[in-house]
């Protein structure tokens, strides 16, 4: 285990064990409804006590909407599903100034709050709506703030927006930006079950009804958690490793291997550095660990990598794909620097 930075040992150790006995209860109620997609799951939890989005993608029909809020139901927050359309406004999300007049005949504003008002925001199928209505989230994820009529209203905490997209149907869709791509913290792809799985998922899907799941953990309790895993404690040695492979990303760089000249056409910008040391700190902490590791970073380098980075034309016709990269970049970076570099953890 790497050394850990003095000054990022603040973590509280109960409040950590606390997390890691509630992620193991939450898995174990989501698992008496899903079937399968441990890894789905455990990324999805990592995401939510690291604060950060997760776009969860998939073809149709393998429960990537029962799994979101199979998860929300294990937890005591309030969770609004939004079906994203192409004819879906921006005030749909966020709400909208109204002009009422009380009993006196006086006229003023008041502000309806939208649907994203909430803790768990489900977008399913967010590359069905146009730029104008998914970029109305942007503020939303990166500030937790929502601004309407020249007035700024919070969001409540916790706030975590999980997104649904199927990647094989593109006709009527508009792919996200990737400004509002980089404000997610994971991409997770969602693979089809294996045949014991998918056996039973059947016998268990065509009964009257789906099990009743219990409350694991309430809000106050998940924001505490949420704070703890922030404290969790980073070496330079592991916040050097997530800054070079995030840097080993970007073509021209001198840090870039010769496959990443060839086939990358933009790489990753430093959220790609947080979001693996958030990642990182969040695994730590449902592993009951209040120190992270190199192989906690190695462990989401997929899920926080793919989505940040554009191939060229070059690696599309020679069929490469951005996990391809990301496997490639994994034997390339030494997870030991060669030379002590100062990276603040």
């Amino acid at each position: 285990m790497e050394k850990s930075d003095s000054n990022s040992t603040g973590s509280d150790a109960e409040t950590i064990a606390a997390l890691a006995q509630a992620g193991e209860a939450i898995k174990a109620e989501v698992g008496k409804i899903i079937v399968g997609q441990t890894d789905v799951i455990n990324q999805v939890l990592t995401a939510f006590f690291a604060r950060g989005h997760c776009v969860i993608e998939g073809v149709p029909g393998l429960a990537k909407t029962l799994m979101i809020s199979s998860l929300t139901e294990t937890m005591s927050l309030d969770f609004t599903r939004v079906q994203f359309t192409p004819d879906l406004m921006p005030t749909d999300i966020t709400g909208t100034t109204l002009l009422n007049e009380d009993e006196h005949g006086k006229r003023h504003f008041t502000f309806a709050k939208g649907p994203v008002f909430t803790n768990i925001l489900l977008a399913d199928e967010i590359n069905r709506t146009p730029p104008k209505t998914q970029a109305a989230l942007l503020e939303a994820m990166q500030e937790r703030n929502v601004s309407v009529g020249g007035e700024s209203y919070k969001l409540p905490e916790p706030f975590l927006v999980l997104a649904t997209q199927n990647p094989i149907e593109q006709e009527g869709t508009y792919a996200l930006p990737e400004a509002q791509l980089d404000r997610f913290l994971f991409l997770v792809r969602i693979n089809y079950p294996s045949l014991s799985e998918e056996e039973q998922i059947l016998l268990s899907t065509t009964l009257e009804s789906l099990p009743k799941l219990d409350q694991i953990i309430d809000g106050p309790t998940i924001i505490g958690m949420q704070k703890a895993v922030r404290g969790i404690g980073v070496s330079h040695e592991v916040a050097n490793y997530a800054a070079r492979l995030a840097r080993a990303t970007r073509p021209g760089s001198p840090e870039a291997p010769e496959f990443v000249n060839q086939w990358v056409r933009w790489g990753c910008g430093p959220r790609a550095g947080q979001g693996l040391l958030l990642a990182a700190k969040s695994n730590a902490g449902l592993s009951g660990r209040t120190v992270t590791t190199i192989e906690d970073v190695k462990k989401f380098v997929h899920p926080v990598l793919r989505h940040r980075m554009g191939l060229n034309f070059a690696a599309v016709s020679e069929g490469q794909k951005t996990d391809d990269i990301v496997d490639m970049l994994l034997e390339a970076v030494p997870d030991v620097a060669s030379a002590p570099v100062a990276v603040e953890a």
